[in-house]
């Protein structure tokens, strides 16, 4: 019996299904087990969502909404992803302000922490 463990991962139950893996496993073949963007072969690939998981849960499972990676391409694709995702949210705008308040008088937040 191991640790359950959640992950807060918007495709934890999907990339953990035996489904998943026999659709990975199509998704490279059909991509001649390449990085769809380089070309890249012989290294790490990973299949990527081309429509994430977390906006479009009904593509989690279609072939056509996948793509074969290199682990460089795959990281740059995440990153942008979630840059879009928070730059503009509310939590966001609240970090950049705190951060600015910050900067601009760095003894006031443990100031207010003292008891």
């Amino acid at each position: 019996m191991g640790i359950k463990r959640e992950t807060g991962r918007a495709g934890a139950s999907v990339y953990r299904s035996m489904r998943w893996k026999g659709l990975r496993l199509a998704a490279k073949r059909r991509d001649g087990w390449a990085c769809v963007q380089c070309g890249a072969q012989g290294a790490r690939l990973d299949v990527d969502h081309i429509r994430p998981i977390r906006t479009h849960p009904e593509l989690a499972f279609e072939l056509a909404n996948l793509q074969t990676l290199c682990v460089t391409h795959h990281s740059e694709k995440t990153k942008r992803e979630l840059q879009r995702r928070t730059e503009t949210g509310p939590e966001r705008l609240a970090w950049r302000i705190f951060t600015r308040e910050l900067t601009s008088n760095p003894l006031r937040p443990l100031i207010e922490l003292e008891i």
